[in-house]
């Protein structure tokens, strides 16, 4: 299936664990006010692990200006309009990793414990086995353990930790530490093939 036929199932609406309700959909170029709002929110220290400038306007403005799904999906949790959450496949679009997508997650302080974070992961590597991809990585910094241990919840492994290797904005050393899940199929799964 092709990522365009995968998208048009979105507006799609999620249940949490505590009941509440959001609806995921991918960015769209009217959202630049309310996903920078979505940044600020999320605490210093955590914004230290991010790889992009978040808090910078024009950061955020260029994400909804130059939209580009099949290289770097952002698919955004909303409640009540605000955007509370988003899960992004990156894919290189040619190269040898062309098989390989890399999966970021992020969810806003007040909506976390509910389930959120790993829903979207779910959502992505759906989209991303859908799309043709198979394998899907993610990228972490060794002290990030609330995350690994939900990706691993998920069925991703550890392929390689690297003690003091990446640097955070205040250009402190950090372990980077790097899962990875291959993706089935449905007719893999079946034995089919």
């Amino acid at each position: 299936m092709s990522l365009e036929l995968e998208l048009q199932q979105y507006l799609k609406e999620i249940k949490l664990k505590d009941g509440s309700k959001c609806s995921l959909r991918p960015l769209r170029k009217d959202d630049e006010k309310n996903f920078h709002e979505f940044f600020l929110a999320v605490p210093e220290p955590e914004r230290m692990f991010i790889k992009h400038r978040v808090t910078e306007p024009q950061t955020i403005r260029d994400w909804c200006k130059n939209i580009d799904l099949g290289r770097n999906l952002p698919l955004l949790a909303l409640m009540d309009g605000q955007i509370v959450g988003v899960a992004t496949l990156h894919q290189q679009l040619g190269g040898w990793k062309r098989h390989i997508g890399r999966v970021s997650v992020l969810v806003h302080p007040k909506y976390r414990g509910r389930g959120l974070a790993r829903a979207l992961v779910s959502e992505i590597v759906s989209i991303a086995r859908e799309s043709g991809l198979e394998k899907v990585e993610a990228e972490f910094i060794g002290e990030q353990e609330a995350a690994i241990k939900m990706f691993a919840l998920l069925g991703f492994s550890n392929l390689v930790r690297l003690e003091g290797y990446v640097k955070d904005m205040q250009a402190i050393d950090h372990d980077y530490v790097l899962m990875g899940l291959q993706l089935k199929t449905d007719e893999e799964y079946a034995g089919v093939g």
